[in-house]
């Protein structure tokens, strides 16, 4: 296996950039092609919750995932890819722009992206290459219309239907009406394969963003899949054990949303257990894995399976019991961080893993650059094909995540999380509650805070001022809000201590009077 280490150079985000140079989003697209460079055709294959370690190269017990495997040994592992914010819209947001969370303001799932919002398929457009967007769009659930950048379009409103909901139900081709033909996943699989049969003009580079449905809840797998893994065993990590006291200074907030829409106590507000649904979760991903085999097996038809660039990604993570949580939204490993692969044997050595942190915001660069156009200098991503390909070049020290408090989901705080290769410092903004710091090396489970010990005083001040620097210059220091839009799932199951809270942090609570009798 070619495991590719590059050199980490100062601590800015990118070493030897500079903050304050972020360039303002222009009014215009202006595509300019590098001198000299081949452009080659480009499939992006998103999946919508899909945890990084579901997969079964990596050892997940219930994950059967061949293609995906297929792809990290024919081609590239990005082990260690994360998302700005781990929710469906701010996530793909950031693919489709280059930009951070609060950068585009697409903070939550129920409104439509700014205008003036520009998305890089726009620029390989101009640039006169073919465009296609297969799939779920969700920036602006209450509409399926084509948006900006793409010649050929299908997708659905929302979150969409693993089968049609009923005999009227239908979804947008290419601006028309067209009734939903069986299960979602294969359905899109089958326009992906009709948009790359139009692709008849080899001198014509193409795009293809395939996007998934699979495998949000809820997890709804094919019949032929149905069932296949009930009885494969399965165990609840260790993080998942319900703490009577908080005397490892674990969050109030984190500790209560175990009873609740998100947590494993009451998940979905249902009476599933955490491992029911990642059964069902991992049957519904086998059909997303033979999407990949159904794309990858047409480019081979075509002759053109050696030049194109196959990258598939997850939009965010999902937790099934660890912390004692499911779904996603927080800055825990197991919700921000999301699989990774990409192949193409004229580009890359099969086997070949990289360390770096890569994120969505480096997808529109890294597709840019492999199609000939040059990144525009608004967006905040960086191409991450030269790591891939073992070039030494400066690179994140640190990871930047955010997420903004929806009324929806109430249990959930505003946070900013800062992670680097050795420590992650998150902050609660707004509650009355306990900050985090993780030594993410020695304690990848994130189960022990260290944020109250004084031996690690000076890397919490340290990682909290670096933080708040990338903040301000990234014109991070600004907190959207949208008016409140949907249902609330703020409901907690009674007969689980419902109505109780959890205790302070052991950190916050003393035996003492702080200060002497106050003076007159």
């Amino acid at each position: 296996m070619n495991r590719i280490h590059t050199t980490l150079l100062g601590v800015a985000l990118f070493a030897g950039t500079a903050f304050s140079d972020v360039t303002p989003v222009p009014d215009d697209v202006v595509s300019m092609k590098v001198p000299g460079a081949k452009p080659r055709n480009v499939v992006f294959i998103l999946s919508d919750d899909h945890r990084y370690d579901a997969m079964g190269f990596i050892g997940h017990p219930l994950a059967r995932t061949p293609n995906m495997d297929a792809m990290a040994k024919a081609g590239v592992h990005l082990k260690n890819a994360f998302v700005t914010t781990s929710l469906c819209s701010p996530s793909r947001a950031s693919i489709l722009t280059g930009l951070y969370t609060f950068r585009h303001r697409v903070i939550d799932n129920q409104r439509p992206v700014p205008k003036g919002t520009l998305f890089f398929p726009q620029y390989l457009q101009e640039a006169g290459y073919a465009t296609g967007f297969v799939g779920k769009w969700h920036m602006g659930h209450a509409s399926d219309e084509p948006r900006p950048g793409f010649d050929y379009w299908v997708s659905f409103k929302g979150q969409g239907n693993y089968y049609p909901p009923g005999p009227n139900y239908t979804i947008n081709v290419n601006g028309e009406r067209v009734p939903q033909d069986g299960y979602i996943t294969s359905l899109l699989s089958r326009y992906a394969v009709e948009f790359l049969e139009q692709q008849k003009d080899r001198e014509k580079p193409f795009f293809l963003y395939l996007s998934h449905k699979a495998v949000h809840g809820p997890f709804t797998p094919e019949p032929k899949y149905a069932g296949t893994l009930s009885e494969v065993p399965f165990t609840l990590p260790a993080s998942a054990q319900k703490l009577t006291d908080n005397k490892l200074n674990r969050p109030r907030w984190l500790l209560d949303q175990r009873n609740s829409w998100h947590g494993m106590d009451f998940p979905l507000h249902s009476g599933s257990t955490a491992e029911a649904l990642l059964r069902s979760y991992c049957e519904a991903l086998r059909s997303v894995d033979d999407s990949i085999g159904t794309v990858i097996e047409q480019l081979k038809k075509m002759g053109i399976h050696d030049d194109t660039l196959v990258i598939y990604m997850g939009d965010n993570g999902y937790m099934f019991g660890e912390h004692g949580l499911i779904d996603k939204r927080v800055a825990y490993e197991t919700s921000s961080r999301v699989p990774m692969v990409m192949q193409c044997p004229e580009l890359f050595n099969g086997g070949t893993v990289v360390d770096e942190v890569v994120a969505n915001i480096d997808v529109a660069p890294t597709v840019m650059e492999a199609m000939g156009i040059e990144k525009p200098p608004h967006m905040d991503g960086k191409s991450f094909l030269p790591l891939a390909q073992g070039e030494e070049i400066p690179w994140r020290d640190y990871f930047f995540y955010v997420y903004y408090w929806e009324q929806n989901y109430p249990q959930t705080p505003t946070h900013f999380a800062l992670r680097g290769n050795h420590y992650k410092y998150i902050t609660y903004y707004g509650v009355w509650d306990t900050d985090e710091l993780f030594d993410i090396q020695a304690d990848p489970e994130e189960q022990n805070n260290l944020i109250h010990d004084p031996a690690f005083a000076k890397i919490r001040n340290e990682m909290q001022k670096r933080l708040y620097e990338m903040m301000e210059d990234l014109g991070g220091m600004a907190i959207p809000v949208n008016p409140p839009r949907g249902r609330q799932q703020n409901k907690r199951l009674r007969s689980r201590g419902g109505v109780n809270a959890a205790d302070f942090p052991e950190a916050f609570a003393v035996d003492k009077p702080l200060r002497k009798e106050l003076r007159k």
